[in-house]
């Protein structure tokens, strides 16, 4: 997945006509129609910078809690929008029906075919992927098996990298994307909070949990979780972490990795979304993405060409991955 040649443009619309998909006292429109003509328009490379003017109310009309210009959450908002996107597509709203592609499969899970809120669509098959998450009771043994489909991971950034340090100490060891998704599927003993529900104790018991990918998507979505809560405000996590801009090795976390050829869990960095500032309620977003082997920072209503070595030392907030679409399997970057 490569970006379209037009970039996105707040502004005038250098004379293109602008659409909209209903009335603007009509609160029946569709998010799904305004992504399709902005996406139509951008891939069709015109000679005049884009302004999605009627996507942007779209996004107001739908979701409230977006509305006016305050700080608002990047993550939050991509999981707003793809949850409507997915759930208008099913037609689950206004009563409108989007047929999903034909191609397009369910989600698998144990007990046979499955997916996300429903019938697979669009977004599912593109972002769409499965965890299997596994309790153990201490006491007794019992395991307890379970599917989650997910759009994207969030990764917790150990706490042992969080630690700021004075200018007087000596620098310590990289936190890298591999200990964040080590940290999110390595096995822990959960908590009194989270005491697990023993169906042969019939109790609730001390136990274990453990995440495996069972199905990785063709778009793998990595959120950064860079603010955490404290008993009176949340505070933003700001340890740089090292990521591969090619050759993102899944095979370490899948289920079963023997069954899976090398193109299915190797993936290559596309998107990048950082977050600047001090906190939540503060700051800006901009985003680095690529486009046939070149770099580019979109910074609200300014687009510039980059280098990869400006792209690797972004602290990063979000990251989109996409399946090795060869079958060869090419050396790997060594940064992890």
């Amino acid at each position: 997945m490569e970006l379209p040649a037009v970039a996105l443009r707040s502004g005038k619309t250098a004379g293109r006509r602008m659409y909209h998909t209903r009335s603007q006292g009509d609160t029946s429109v569709s998010l799904v129609e305004e992504l399709r003509k902005t996406l139509c328009y951008l891939w069709q490379g015109g000679p005049t910078a884009f302004s999605p003017d009627s996507l942007f109310y779209v996004v107001w009309k739908i979701m409230p809690s977006f509305r006016g210009y305050q700080q608002q959450d990047a993550h939050e908002f991509m999981r707003y929008l793809l949850d409507h996107l997915h759930r208008e597509l099913q037609g689950g709203l206004n009563g409108a029906k989007h047929p999903a592609l034909p191609d397009e499969g369910k989600l698998p899970t144990a007990g046979g075919k499955c997916c996300i809120n429903g019938s697979s669509t669009v977004v599912t098959s593109i972002f769409g992927g499965v965890l299997q998450n596994e309790v153990n009771c201490l006491i007794c043994g019992t395991e307890s098996r379970k599917f989650d489909p997910f759009l994207d991971l969030s990764l917790d950034i150990p706490s042992q990298f969080r630690h700021k340090r004075t200018k007087d100490q000596e620098p310590g060891p990289t936190c890298t994307l591999r200990d964040c998704l080590c940290s999110f599927t390595d096995l822990e003993e959960l908590d009194q909070a989270e005491l697990y529900m023993c169906h042969r104790c019939k109790k609730r018991q001390k136990s274990t949990k453990k995440f495996w990918v069972q199905k990785l998507p063709k778009v793998l979505c990595l959120h950064l979780k860079r603010f955490h809560w404290t008993s009176y405000l949340r505070n933003k996590v700001t340890t740089y972490v090292e990521f591969p801009l090619r050759g993102l090795d899944m095979r370490g976390y899948l289920l079963q990795p023997e069954e899976a050829l090398p193109d299915q869990w190797l993936y290559d960095l596309v998107a990048v979304v950082v977050h600047h500032g001090s906190g939540v309620g503060s700051g800006h977003y901009t985003a680095y993405g690529k486009r046939e082997g070149r770099w580019y920072h979109f910074n609200d209503s300014t687009v510039t060409l980059t280098e990869e070595e400006t792209v690797v030392k972004a602290k990063a907030y979000i990251l989109f991955y996409t399946e090795r679409s060869d079958k060869t399997t090419p050396e790997t970057d060594n940064r992890r």
